[in-house]
């Protein structure tokens, strides 16, 4: 299958390339042209408009939102907003739920804003014994293993509650351990034009202050590979 190579305007026509979701884990990450994946800790400092309206339209296709603790909590989380997936989601369909995996349950209270979208915090048996993890008003529970979550436990899991098209929105942490179970089905990957480097260097060295925007040369592809081309603004 050749790919597709094209220049989109805006969301309205981004969009049309993610309306087929799989019945599995979708993947959603930015990077940094040099690799990382967060600025002092963050990801959004390497985003922009459009990609967060992507990040919020992929929610539309899907029954689940799968996130890591550390995002949550760094990008203060919120429940799901119907009017942000106006691109994806169908009137009727259930919004889908914020699933958090987390060993200790310390969540961001940005989370439970909305009384009437509980939050699923993914843990195991071990963290729900010790810390009294318990589904209440303002979330649910779900075990997926005695000591270390057990991802794949976690996907059939949410396939027993008909969740079948699940969203992973990271960390890199989470995403590592999802293609190390091999449950990963699709990975949609924005490229951030931006340089961000090491925040802690050591050495005495100064760590960036903000990401470094670079302006992009050519998109070149061969072999299913992708080759990109950045420089700095001069």
């Amino acid at each position: 299958m050749v790919p597709t190579l094209a220049t989109v305007a805006d969301l309205d026509e981004l969009i049309g390339y993610y309306r087929t979701p799989p019945a599995g884990v979708r993947a959603n990450m930015i990077f940094s042209a040099d690799g990382a994946a967060a600025f002092a800790g963050r990801a959004g400092p390497l985003s922009d408009p459009l990609d967060q309206a992507l990040l919020r339209g992929l929610r539309g296709f899907a029954d689940v939102v799968l996130v890591g603790a550390g995002t949550v909590r760094a990008e203060h989380y919120g429940p799901v907003r119907v009017q942000a997936m106006s691109h994806g989601w169908a009137p009727g369909r259930p919004i889908p739920p914020i699933a958090v995996v987390s060993l200790s349950g310390v969540l961001p209270d940005s989370l439970f804003a909305d009384p009437a979208q509980r939050a699923i915090l993914v843990t195991t048996q071990r963290a729900a014994d010790a810390h009294g993890l318990k589904a209440d008003d303002r979330r649910d529970v779900l075990i997926a293993g005695e000591r270390t979550v057990d991802v794949s436990e976690v996907v059939a899991r949410f396939r027993e509650r008909g969740l079948n098209r699940i969203l992973c929105e990271g960390g890199p942490t989470l995403l590592d351990e999802l293609v190390a179970a091999d449950v990963v089905d699709e990975i949609c990957v924005t490229v951030s034009p931006t340089l961000a480097g090491v925040q802690d260097i050591g050495h005495g060295a100064a760590a960036l202050t903000s990401p470094r925007r670079m302006r992009l040369d050519h998109v070149l592809t061969h072999a299913d590979y992708l080759y990109l081309k950045y420089s700095r603004h001069r």
